[in-house]
Order: C-alpha cells, then structure tokens, then sequence
C-alpha cells in the first residue's frame, strides 16, 4: 500500500477542522463544474459528476454551492470558466516522483505556481514523460470501516471488478481499473456500504521508503502544492511505515 494512501487518509481525517476548508471547498466546487460540463449535468446519467457531488457534500460544502457549480458546468447557468486540465512532472526530495494534476484558466499562473511550490521545497520540475510512466491510473474508492471486515467488503465488490483491497487503519481503500469504478460504487450501495470517495487517481508502480526527516520534507512539498489555487490533486511514489508516521504526526 502506498503511503501516500495514508497520508491522504491522515488529511482526510483532519479536513473537518482544516484552516484550508475554502480552498478545499474551491477545488471540489470546479471538480463538479468541469464534471457537469464533460459528462451532462444529470449526475444519475453522469457517475464523475455524482462522486463528485458525494465527495463534495462529504466534505460539508453547502448544498446550494453544489447546486450552482452543477448549473454553471451544465450551462443552466451563466458564469463557468473554460477549466483545463493539465499535468506537471516532477521530483521532490530523496529523489520522490511527483505527478501534479492542475485544473485551470490560466495555464501561465499554473505552471508559475507549480514551478514555485517546487523549487521552494526542494523539488525540481521534470520533461512531459519522465516521471509518468512510474504511475498507473486506478480507480480509487475510501471507506470507514464502521466494523466492516475486509471480508465483508470483499465480498461486496469483488464481482464488481475490484482488484486489491488495502487496510488503512480506521478506513478500507479499494482499488480497480478506472472502467470499473462505477460498479464498485454501485455494488457498495446495494450493499449498505458508505463509502467516503471514488475517484480516478495516479497510483505508483515503485515506491521510494523514506525516513522522518526525509517524510517531513516531502509533506512539507505536497502541502505547498496542494495550496496552489490551481492544483487539484498531488501524487507521488514514496512510502511510510506507521511507524515513521507517528514520529512525523508527533
């Protein structure tokens, strides 16, 4: 399992009392935007528009917020933005590969604020290429426990197309092929199951160990990322024991 699964999970603990709630709320608001745009604003006829609306009333962004970004993206409403997405290569520090996937208006702003947060934080830009292929596109779905076995949600939706199952502590990662992503979700709803995310996401082939010191300054660079208004999602291929986990959180 990738560590980078349990420091998602360790952030998505701590999201309800985030100071960065409005940036969160920003980025998930344009995930339904664009969503609604690329696939219809009907999200029982569009799954990425409905997992992004999930996602997003999961995370507490007020109904009426959902509802407008639903209308822009599906043109019921005036006032969208022609969003583009666009990925970033490149390395952080102990050599760490890092994929950042922006959604912007503005590929000049993005690529200076990219570029920033790197150079910033010890990390480097790198060619279209040269980092990419370290990683997988998989289908990605996050769920509490609440007493579940891994049994049990195995038993769920391994017909659905579900590939790997990861025990993450207090929550279940699922993994599957992409094109599988819907079934699995289906397949926990008709199971009683509530799932906290299903998305599309870069999941690495290799990861690169590292210790405290070294998990300490890679954090430090995602979260500099992550706080670029026109960055959506960080990934990169390192991996931490619970162990250094610990002595990072402490």
């Amino acid at each position: 399992m990738s560590g980078h699964s349990k420091w998602a999970t360790t952030k998505h603990k701590k999201a309800a009392v985030d100071a960065k709630r409005g940036k969160l709320f920003a980025k998930l608001i344009k995930n339904i935007e664009v969503a609604a745009r690329t696939g219809g604003g009907d999200p029982e006829g569009n799954p990425t528009l409905y997992d992004a609306i999930q996602k997003a009333r999961k995370n507490s962004v007020p109904m009426d917020n959902i509802e407008r970004a639903r209308k822009r993206g599906a043109g019921e409403e005036a006032g969208g933005a022609d969003w583009q997405t666009i990925m970033y290569e490149g390395y952080g520090p102990n050599g760490v590969a890092v994929l950042v996937e922006c959604l912007t208006d503005n590929r000049n702003r993005a690529a200076g604020e990219v570029r920033t947060a790197m150079t910033r934080n010890g990390g480097s830009m790198a060619d279209a290429g040269s980092v990419s292929y370290m990683f997988n596109r998989k289908g990605v779905v996050l769920l509490p426990k609440n007493g579940l076995s891994e049994d049990d949600v195995l038993s769920a939706v391994l017909e659905a197309g579900a590939e790997e199952i990861n025990d993450l502590g207090d929550s279940y990662e699922i993994l599957a092929d992409p094109t599988d992503l819907v079934e699995v979700r289906k397949a926990l709803q008709a199971a009683g199951i509530e799932y906290d995310s299903a998305e599309a996401n870069f999941l690495a082939s290799v990861n690169v160990e590292l210790d405290a010191d070294a998990a300490r300054k890679i954090f430090k660079l995602i979260d500099a990322l992550e706080d670029c208004d026109d960055v959506q999602n960080v990934f990169a291929n390192f991996d931490v024991s619970d162990a250094v986990l610990e002595e990072v959180n402490a």
